[in-house]
């Protein structure tokens, strides 16, 4: 035992204390957060604003009164559309949706008479003032307000804008024209627009969670992006130390690295102790993630809606999917010479670890099911699929997620006989790398 633990030392110690591993690890933490300090003021400006000139040609004689009273602060029809402008980014969403829109646009009306020439028009447009900007040439159609006889459809509006233009700014001039033309409609129909705007708006309000714990505020973007947060920290960290395992197998092979080793340990002891040292730099990358998550949770006050007992979970299905995962990619690296070699036996190891990101929608949708109850006791998947059910919003009941974890046992004993086999004898065996019938007389020579 004590040689395995210096095996694993000498593998942790060789890879934590570089450069390269330290910046690895640091890379991502301090890009989440630059994105989340920076993300905000780059793609967020609540102080962008509209503000410009807007061209109308309008035959119907009617939008325009409701575009230049909508645009005259201090009229009903200005605060009508600052109440349908709320009204709207509360369904979409609440006060962020208004923040990213960005204030209430400024236009100035620029009315055109109705048999005015577009071309000459459209070249309104290209003729730019930084004072006063050209934003947009509009043509509302004829019958946009009223139909045209023995028609019962209504028109609409043609809209022109300059190129390379803020796609804010066209979307505030739809809006407004939208609203002016909605406006006009209701207004050749005798019908209040304010008493039919306070008449079909129903504010969003946030639902509330029962459960046999209480009762909570629901918060769907979080119960979507927990199964998919723990899934990527077990995939990241699964996936970054097999290939670590992977490569540092074939290295030491084709330097002759592992002869030396051999002299003075057993293949079962090198193999135990690469496991256990890349077991710890593995944890040591994923406790980091997690802290960092959970004060995330902390600054946005929603540490609580997070069941702790998924982080004990995380861990206990980490050291499954590790244990089966890094053994066979240490076997796949001790039977080959190079990394060229491994691509064909890496293979269907990836295709272990995709296969739960192809599934993850499903079994988060419905993790009672079936398919996800099925596959969530299949290894060397279940795993991941039992992760995905326990981080969703009906966890599994109990003896589902101790059966899935004493299956996990027998599946990591497997792959690690298996390894083992391959392992001990693909060490020493140098030349042409071996197919799947020859891994198959290996496994029954060993």
């Amino acid at each position: 035992m004590k040689k395995v633990l210096q095996i694993a030392q000498r593998e942790f110690v060789a890879t934590v204390f570089t450069k390269a591993f330290i910046i690895g690890l640091l890379v991502l933490p301090a890009m989440i957060a630059i994105g989340i300090v920076v993300g905000p003021r780059l793609f967020i400006d609540r102080d962008f604003a509209v503000e410009g000139e807007l061209a109308v040609i309008d035959p119907t004689g009617v939008v325009n009164s409701e575009l230049r009273d909508a645009s005259t602060a201090g009229t009903p029809a200005f605060d009508l559309a600052a109440a349908v402008r709320q009204s709207r980014a509360e369904a979409a969403g609440g006060g962020p949706v208004l923040e990213a829109l960005g204030l209430a646009p400024k236009l100035t009306l620029i009315e055109r008479s109705p048999d005015a020439d577009l071309d000459r028009e459209k070249e309104w447009l290209l003729l730019q003032e930084p004072k006063a900007p050209h934003l947009a040439l509009a043509v509302i159609h004829a019958n946009a307000v009223e139909p045209r006889a023995g028609e019962s459809m209504l028109g609409s509006y043609d809209l022109y804008v300059p190129p390379s233009q803020d796609g804010r700014v066209e979307i505030a001039v739809h809006q407004s024209l939208r609203e002016a033309i909605v406006s006009a409609r209701m207004r050749a129909r005798a019908l209040d627009r304010a008493a039919v705007n306070e008449l079909v708006t129903v504010p969003r309000v946030r639902s509330v969670t029962v459960s046999p714990d209480g009762e909570q505020d629901t918060v769907g973007a979080f119960n979507f992006v927990l199964p998919a947060a723990f899934m990527f920290l077990l995939f990241m960290s699964v996936m970054g130390s097999g290939q670590g395992l992977l490569t540092s197998t074939i290295e030491e092979k084709s330097s002759r690295v592992i002869e030396v080793l051999l002299s003075a340990i057993s293949p079962m002891q090198l193999m135990a102790g690469k496991l256990l040292g890349h077991m710890a730099i593995s944890l040591l990358g994923m406790s980091l993630y997690i802290a960092l998550g959970l004060l995330g949770l902390v600054s946005f006050s929603l540490f609580g809606l997070l069941d702790l007992s998924l982080i004990l979970y995380l861990f206990v299905f980490y050291l499954l999917a590790f244990f089966t995962i890094g053994s066979l990619m240490m076997a796949a690296g001790s039977a080959v010479n190079d990394m060229r070699e491994a691509q064909s036996l890496m293979m269907p190891i990836t295709l272990i670890l995709i296969v739960p990101w192809i599934f993850w929608m499903p079994i988060s949708r419905d993790p009672n099911s079936t398919f996800a109850l099925v596959m969530s006791l299949l290894p060397p998947v279940n795993s991941f699929a039992m992760l995905l059910r326990l981080a969703s919003t009906e966890p599994p009941p109990l003896w589902q997620v101790w059966l899935s974890i004493a299956i996990g046992v027998v599946g990591v004993a497997a792959a690690t006989w298996v390894a083992a086999k391959v392992f001990r004898i693909g060490l020493l065996m140098f030349g042409k790398p071996p197919n799947f019938a020859t891994l198959m007389r290996w496994l029954r020579a060993a």
